[in-house]
């Protein structure tokens, strides 16, 4: 267990983010803005009227997908997530990726440490993500047993932490 706490802490610092004081100034939606790769999520966010939320006092941990996740979506179906209609079932996804608190990434290695490997965390609309060591890093395993990789980790903002993940996942 010691080399997976080692492992996540090296991502943490091989692939973290170093942070000016200005940027840890930032709220969560603030830093999102600037990152071209969270364009979607921003928009999505925008759609579901959850700007306001994850600007407020927190902590929160966001797990946020990519632009290139957003796109495994049928676009159909995204197009329709988006749309004022869907606006409840899409802030149900979004809120799917945010767990209260701030769990850095040394946290969740400690998690996993006394978990076996594995970490279940409950998120914002009261669903379950499994956090796993898998194959070459750290995964979350969502209620219908999709799977997304961690790839970068500790972005820090002033009232939380966003790790950054390559799909979207998706509660039941």
């Amino acid at each position: 267990m010691k080399k997976l706490i080692f492992a996540f802490a090296t991502c943490a610092l091989v692939f973290g983010t170093q942070l000016t004081n200005a940027q840890k100034s930032n709220d969560i939606v603030d830093v999102a803005v600037s990152v071209d790769d969270f364009s979607t999520l921003v928009t999505a966010l925008k759609a579901a009227d959850l700007v306001g939320a994850l600007k407020g006092d927190g902590p929160f941990t966001v797990f946020a997908p990519v632009n290139s996740g957003f796109a495994k979506i049928d676009t159909e179906t995204l197009n329709a997530l988006l749309k004022p209609e869907n606006k409840e079932k899409l802030a149900a996804i979004l809120t799917y990726h945010v767990v209260s608190g701030e769990l850095m990434a040394a946290d969740v290695a400690a998690a996993l440490n006394k978990g076996n490997g594995k970490a279940e965390l409950t998120t914002l609309n009261g669903g379950k993500l499994t956090a796993m060591k898998k194959d070459d890093g750290i995964y979350l395993k969502d209620a219908n047993g999709n799977w997304s990789k961690i790839s970068k980790t500790d972005v820090v903002a002033s009232n939380g932490v966003i790790h950054i993940i390559e799909d979207v996942v998706m509660p039941n």
